[in-house]
């Protein structure tokens, strides 16, 4: 797969903690130059970024990151707030507390009332595949699929592990046709990338493959 149509699906991301508006204002220059689905980047500089993109790439930003156990109303808040900053791409991370009590009814009230807020802006649900058993997840992509949310992802890339090849078949075999498969966390090559694709994933969560592209130069 040429490299240009990856990059095509690639939402190219800065999370971490200590990130600069240097950065920021780089990996989004970088968003233009390589034509990325979108940048991925935190709320707090959500504004910011959308003023300095100018529409030429979505701005993506995270909800409830990264470990999901706010209230469903701060949740609501954040991407309310979110949105008004101008992102046009919303991923939450889901109560991993309420997959482990079992209250599924919960979690997908949850994303409902958030895909509500994000009406025909997209809404990814990450639901952290490290931390949960093979059962959890094909009942979390039942969950997802009900939901009326646009993707499943699988990781936030801050926890034990990030996105696998199995994880990805996993979610092809068990969400409805209508949602999307975004992997994330740990993707750090180019046959990488494909191979995601391959099986299934509509979207990649990395900075990596820009890195690659840069060193290329």
């Amino acid at each position: 797969m040429d490299k240009n149509e990856i990059m095509k699906r690639v939402d190219h991301t800065l999370l971490t903690q200590t990130a600069t508006w240097e950065e920021i204002e780089r990996i989004c220059s970088q968003a233009i130059k390589y034509k990325t689905a979108s940048v991925c980047i935190p709320p707090s500089y959500v504004k910011r970024a959308s003023e300095y993109l100018a529409k030429k790439i979505p701005v993506c930003t995270v909800i409830g990151f990264p470990n999901g156990y706010q209230t469903t109303k701060v949740k609501m808040a954040e991407t309310e707030d979110a949105l008004k900053n101008g992102a046009e791409e919303i991923d939450m991370v889901i109560n991993l507390g309420d997959v482990k009590n079992q209250q599924f009814h919960k979690i997908k009230e949850e994303i409902m009332q958030l895909k509500r807020i994000c009406g025909n802006h997209i809404l990814k649900v990450i639901i952290e595949t490290c931390l949960l058993t093979e059962q959890e997840k094909i009942k979390m992509c039942q969950v997802v699929s009900e939901s009326g949310a646009d993707f499943i992802k699988t990781s936030t890339g801050f926890s034990t592990a990030g996105a696998t090849f199995e994880d990805i078949m996993l979610f092809k075999a068990h969400v409805d046709s209508h949602v999307k498969i975004k992997a994330a966390g740990g993707i750090s090559s180019f046959d990488d990338a494909e191979k995601f694709i391959t099986l299934g994933a509509d979207r990649l969560g990395t900075s990596r493959l820009v890195k690659i592209l840069e060193a290329e130069q």
